[in-house]
């Protein structure tokens, strides 16, 4: 279940070790949850031999949670499982700012996945498609006796449509089998469907059936969010609406040379996966899959563009939306057998596969509206490198209870925050004691 409330006053002045008491408080986490949350209790190696091949050892992350998410008027606390600095903080700080708009909604469409059949070496392609069509209702029928489970809860395979494409190869039928996965992620019964049904294909249309396999540019599984953000939201502490909308002018700015410009755009589109992939990575799922559906979705039928949209409305409040492929899943797969992902999901709340994605689809548009907002004031790097000088203190040489010290000498001097001023706060401060 989402949490009752989202917004966590002073959550970052709080030790580690408060954060995950007061976040296990909240979502109700049992002792297994937050154990596997501490250190201590990460992945095992005998856990880790059960999900991959040739293990050696395992890769920790930095855990942290986003707050003041509203969505679909479900308060919600998203983790996030990555290594660059200033994203949390960015979303946590956006997702606040749409709160007088009644934060985050959603429109998804039903989670359906693609499975693709290839077929080569028939004598007339656009008399095998016309063959497939019509077969279509049986072979719907025979990819759903494959997996009665999903059908029983609503699922199963939907429709059958072909096409024929030139290749170097020479023409090729192409059976798309649309399949609806419900809480899954799908690409197991979505294959084997596709596998189960090939020497039927093959029979009908006399060619040979070479892939059957999932298409990760799930067109048809979108998740779909929007905010609204009001200029007295987007002001600086201190400031009005005035001023507000002026930055609200610049990010529509910078919004629209993303639109504009694929090279803008992929960076642009990087910043949003700054939020989604670490979502999908810390909840288990195919982060991979989803990064690959969303770049290709922002040139699906079109030039490289923005996977968010944003404009002003008629109270020149920013309305900001995003669309694009999400294939999730809360039924297989590592979330079943990763502690740390079950933990992260019994912190989000999230219960079926669509509130999964709509949570982080909402991030997705918080962390592209904080980029851009930060690239149309400041810039990028004040906010980016005010965090990273943590970081920069322990190459540096800093001991854990010198760190804090020697980033509070740079900040407190108003010196640019560059490897030189920590080494030379560092140096300071031994000299100090």
């Amino acid at each position: 279940m989402p949490v009752d409330n989202s917004r966590l006053e002073g959550f970052y002045k709080l030790s580690v070790k408060e954060r995950r008491e007061m976040v296990a408080k909240l979502a109700n986490l049992d002792q297994e949850a937050v154990d596997a949350l501490a250190a201590t209790g990460e992945l095992t190696e005998a856990a880790a031999d059960r999900i991959i091949e040739n293990v050696v050892g395992t890769l920790a992350l930095p855990v942290g949670v986003a707050t003041n998410f509203i969505v679909d008027g479900e308060h919600y606390l998203v983790p996030f499982a990555l290594e660059e600095p200033s994203v949390v903080a960015a979303a946590s700080n956006m997702a606040k700012r749409c709160h007088s708009k009644g934060g985050f909604f959603s429109n998804n469409t039903e989670p359906v996945m693609i499975g693709q059949i290839q077929i080569v070496g028939c004598d007339d392609p656009f008399e095998a498609k016309k063959s497939i069509l019509n077969a279509a209702n049986e072979l719907i029928a025979a990819c759903n006796e494959v997996d009665p489970i999903l059908v029983k809860f609503g699922g199963g395979c939907k429709e059958l449509q072909a096409r024929v494409i030139d290749t170097d190869s020479g023409p090729m039928v192409i059976v798309h089998i649309l399949v609806d996965c419900r809480d899954a992620m799908g690409a197991n019964a979505v294959n084997t469907m596709a596998e189960t049904i090939a020497p039927k294909v093959e029979a009908i249309t006399g060619g040979t059936v070479i892939l059957r396999i999932i298409s990760n540019l799930a067109i048809h599984r979108l998740a779909r969010v929007s905010a609204t953000f009001t200029p007295e939201e987007m002001a600086n502490r201190g400031e009005g609406a005035e001023e507000g909308a002026k930055v609200i002018d610049g990010i529509l700015q910078a919004y629209h040379f993303a639109a504009a410009d694929p090279f803008r755009a992929t960076t642009h589109n990087k910043g949003i996966m700054n939020a989604i992939s670490a979502i999908a990575v810390a909840c288990g799922q195919d982060w991979r899959a989803i990064e690959s559906g969303a770049h290709s979705y922002a040139s699906h039928e079109r030039t490289y563009g923005s996977l968010t949209h944003w404009e002003k409305d008629s109270e020149g409040n920013l309305v900001g939306s995003i669309e694009l492929p999400m294939a999730v899943g809360l039924v297989g797969g590592a979330v079943r057998v990763h502690p740390t992902a079950k933990a992260n999901v019994a912190i989000m709340g999230a219960r079926t596969a669509d509130e999964l994605s709509k949570v982080i689809a909402a991030a997705g548009i918080a962390q592209n509206l904080g980029a851009l907002r930060a690239l149309a004031t400041v810039g990028i790097q004040a906010g980016h490198m005010k965090l990273h000088a943590r970081n920069m203190a322990v190459t540096a040489g800093a001991n854990d209870d010198e760190v804090d010290a020697v980033v509070e000498i740079v900040r407190s001097s108003g010196e640019r925050i560059t490897a030189a001023a920590i080494e030379s706060a560092l140096e300071k401060l031994r000299d100090e004691k």
